[in-house]
């Protein structure tokens, strides 16, 4: 099994190649079309902007080529910013276009707790299933209610709900903490 992770000059992909290392998957990272367009899987990593991350991604001609990939119909995983640039357009220091293979903005995460007014959201808490039975996903060996970590300030806001495969709460604000679309 091919699985590349995009190397676009961001991201946390060393703990991306680590973990495919882990579940026995020769970790491949690259920017060649032809290698990303040929694989079995894609992963999509990133930390950080969204405007950064998508210019690195145009700079180096690979929005295009994640689309073409997206309609192969092979899975697509987009991790952290990764995700979010899969969606439409983000408001994250001015309004920026993403990828568009999912409708949708990225929203700043609203705070509706007056007891918890702290930005970013830095810490484990619990993901939920949503629209989507985890059964046929990459959360299908995820039990319901399992902690994952993070650290963010933006949140994905599909325009489908039918597209949250899981969400999470933060200072009583509940939000769409994974998305799914067919292959993605």
């Amino acid at each position: 099994m091919k699985i590349v992770t995009v190397d676009y000059d961001i991201g946390n992909v060393r703990s991306i190649l680590n973990a495919c290392e882990k579940i026995g998957v020769t970790p491949i990272l690259t920017r060649d079309k032809e290698e990303i367009l040929n694989s079995d899987g894609v992963i999509l990593p990133g930390v950080g902007a969204f405007s950064h991350g998508m210019k690195n991604l145009q700079k180096y001609s690979l929005v295009e080529i994640i689309k073409k990939y997206a309609k192969s119909g092979k899975p697509l995983l987009g991790i952290c910013l990764g995700m979010q640039m899969l969606l439409d357009e983000s408001e994250e220091f001015g309004v920026t276009k993403g990828i568009g293979l999912i409708s949708g903005k990225v929203i700043k995460l609203p705070i509706k707790d007056k007891y918890c007014k702290k930005l970013p959201h830095v810490s484990w808490n619990e993901i939920i299933p949503k629209n989507i039975n985890w059964d046929n996903t990459i959360l299908k060996d995820i039990n319901s209610k399992s902690d994952m970590y993070f650290v963010h300030s933006y949140i994905t806001a599909p325009n489908d709900e039918n597209n949250i495969l899981s969400t999470t709460t933060y200072s009583n604000y509940e939000f769409c903490s994974s998305i799914k679309k067919g292959n993605i």
